[in-house]
């Protein structure tokens, strides 16, 4: 009878453990849906390439968050990206010019899968993402991400971010706020199950 408790025991545990992380990537997946990420990915991780990521970081954003101001979803978002990927294009290059760098720069607007990242007031998790991504060179150093629709990186920085008032449910909300144990625990249940799923299909 003990063995059959503990068992029972074991097995509600995981069928909660199966409902939450359920509920958790249902959770991510509505979060995607409503951003654009922004990635770029420096050429090495020598110090004068990290900071020429940053500056092309500061101008690719400085061009296309003004782009989007009145922007209210992320399909219109993309279509304003993606009208605009040759400029995009152009002012990163000019960027890399301007720093003295000699690098090839590439630039697309496609899903990409980002691990876990905690920022300023918020995380998201792993998952896959709509994304701006701005390639330097080999493209082999150190990787810079946020989120450049709507611009949460800019306004964490600045203070509490009204995330409600961006179109996030209170499940949505509850994700990806709160305390950096809370991050841990939701994430990891997220990180789990991807692995579980990718070795089920492997």
């Amino acid at each position: 009878m003990k063995l059959k408790i503990w068992e029972l025991s074991l097995f509600v545990a995981l069928v909660v453990a199966v409902v939450w992380g359920l509920l958790l990537e249902q959770r991510q997946a509505g979060l995607a849906e409503r951003l654009v990420r922004l990635h770029v990915v420096a050429h090495s991780d020598a110090d004068v390439d990290q900071a020429l990521k940053l500056d092309v970081r500061d101008r690719v954003r400085a061009e296309v968050e003004p782009l989007l101001v009145g922007v209210s979803c992320r399909a219109e978002a993309e279509a304003e990206i993606l009208a605009r990927l040759p400029w995009i294009l152009e002012v990163a290059e000019g960027a890399v010019a301007e720093f003295g760098g000699e690098y090839a720069v590439r630039v697309r607007l496609h899903w990409e899968r980002y691990p876990t990242r905690v920022y300023a007031g918020f995380a998201l998790p792993a998952g896959w993402y709509s994304s701006l991504r701005v390639e330097i060179g080999e493209a082999e150093g150190q990787n810079w991400w946020c989120v450049v629709f709507p611009p949460l990186c800019l306004e964490a920085a600045r203070g509490p971010v009204a995330f409600e008032a961006m179109g996030l449910s209170e499940g949505e909300v509850a994700l990806i706020v709160g305390d950096s144990a809370g991050y841990s625990v939701r994430f990891r249940v997220l990180e789990v199950m991807d692995g579980v799923r990718g070795w089920w299909s492997g």
